[in-house]
């Protein structure tokens, strides 16, 4: 039954920590449920029956879930460019700037395609960033056809210097069997011509395992999806390199008082948007604040396009407002949730951002809300979430790329630490490895 006011929990965390009580502010703050096991045990059989009879099974499965078998599982080049043709020329224009803005933030994040230093005379190590030969990128075209996602996916790819890239999404039943339009063109726009209408686990374990006569098996699975997808790539993960273990999406806003609550509140609702479970979260030292987010919140819902769904994720356990006695408690707040995304609308933004170790991507001031990240910004928005911001970053070119080291040593920059490394052997008691150093400095027999 749909949900009709909004009750957003509040926890007030106010006066704890001056009582010397220790807290684990990450488990004290709101967080979703993402449970994956029993999905792992569901997909299981999905994609063990891919691996094993390829076609066949994508058939019956795209009939089973996406009720519609594509003429092809590969789209056709001529409706990958029918597509872009008929793109609202305000929405190309939108898709070139975030395309592009994006290609520029990627160029920086590779860095040097190879850095060497030389510890000693004749004694060097380099580093190489090689690209992964090929990937397949996921795009999910569920409750929302993510569009944003391809260019979030391929453009640190192709700037990455991966040499093959597929991307999959489910087929459509309203699109004759191809996926949405949008990410069809996009995947135009940028010149990506093997594009596959394969939804859900099976469209990884497509990526995984390849199927004969269609698709090559990847090196390296991205993109985001619902539990089943995240559960099939669990179950690829050794066979191939994944992103993440993505769950619902998260969003964090630590303010005070000079923060604008509508503002705020626009903020909150928009991630909401995503889905039931995604999670809304204010931390503020200023309860004034927070009743006129409340209030915005109350008064910006009517006018939203899928009310019923963001009134069930900020009604529930994974979304509220956290109270904290100031803005330093409020830092250990944030620290704590490891947010996937974090605003920060306070007195000098920048200093507070200064003392943020865990968040997926950190928004300054009032001026760059988590909409501008999720489109325009040129940052990257796959992003941990679940806390997993504590350990992991953000999809960049650096997902792609594989750093190898080459070791090029002379004679004698050998003959320098050959004693010490003969030494470090006989302490492992790995003689050997000693004796393939010193080997080389005996005379010949």
């Amino acid at each position: 039954m749909p949900q009709t006011s909004l009750n957003l929990r509040r926890i007030d965390l106010r006066g704890r920590s001056a009582h010397g009580e220790a807290i684990d502010y990450g488990s004290v703050v709101p967080r979703a449920e993402f449970a994956i096991e029993a999905a792992v045990e569901a997909v299981r059989p999905i994609v063990e029956d891919v691996a094993e009879r390829g076609l066949p099974a994508l058939e019956k499965f795209s009939e089973e879930f996406d009720h519609v078998v594509p003429q092809h599982f590969r789209v056709p080049a001529a409706e990958l460019a029918r597509t872009a043709y008929e793109l609202d020329n305000d929405l190309r224009g939108a898709f070139n700037e975030s395309i592009r803005r994006r290609r520029e933030v990627c160029v920086v994040e590779r860095g040097e395609p190879e850095s060497m230093i030389e510890l000693a005379p004749g004694a060097r190590v380099s580093q190489r960033l090689i690209p992964v030969d090929r990937v397949g990128l996921y795009v999910p075209g569920g409750r929302a056809p993510l569009a944003s996602s391809v260019i979030m996916n391929v453009v640190p790819a192709q700037v990455a210097g991966v040499g093959s890239i597929a991307v999959a999404s489910p087929p459509q039943a309203e699109f004759g069997g191809l996926p949405h339009p949008s990410i069809l063109a996009v995947c135009h726009l940028l010149g990506v011509t093997e594009v596959y209408a394969v939804g859900g686990s099976q469209a990884i374990a497509m990526f995984g395992y390849g199927v004969d006569g269609l698709c090559e098996p990847v090196n390296v699975i991205t993109g985001p999806g619902n539990s089943y997808v995240v559960a099939a790539k669990r179950l690829l993960k050794g066979r191939v390199s994944i992103d993440a273990e993505a769950g619902p999406t998260e969003i964090a806003v630590l303010a005070d008082h000079t923060a604008n609550p509508r503002f705020v509140a626009a903020d909150l609702i928009s991630q909401a948007e995503h889905d039931p479970t995604a999670a809304s979260v204010l931390i503020t030292p200023d309860e004034a604040l927070a009743d006129a987010v409340t209030a915005e919140l109350q008064q910006q819902l009517p006018a939203t396009k899928h009310t019923d769904r963001i009134l069930t994720a900020l009604n529930g356990q994974q979304s509220g407002v956290v109270l904290v006695d100031d803005l330093d408690q409020g830092i250990a707040v944030a620290n704590g949730y490891a947010a996937e995304h974090l605003e920060i609308q306070t007195e000098d933004a920048a200093a507070i951002a200064s003392r943020i170790r865990n968040a997926g991507a950190i928004f300054l001031g009032p001026w760059a809300p988590v909409s501008l990240g999720d489109y325009s910004a040129g940052s990257t928005h796959v992003l941990p979430t679940g806390g997993c911001a504590c350990h992991s970053a953000g999809l960049t070119v650096r997902s792609f790329v594989k750093a190898v080291h080459v070791i090029d040593y002379t004679e004698s920059a050998l003959a320098e630490i050959a004693g010490q490394i003969e030494n470090f052997a006989n302490a492992e008691d790995l003689p050997s490895h000693g004796a393939a150093v010193t080997v080389r400095f005996q005379d010949d027999r």
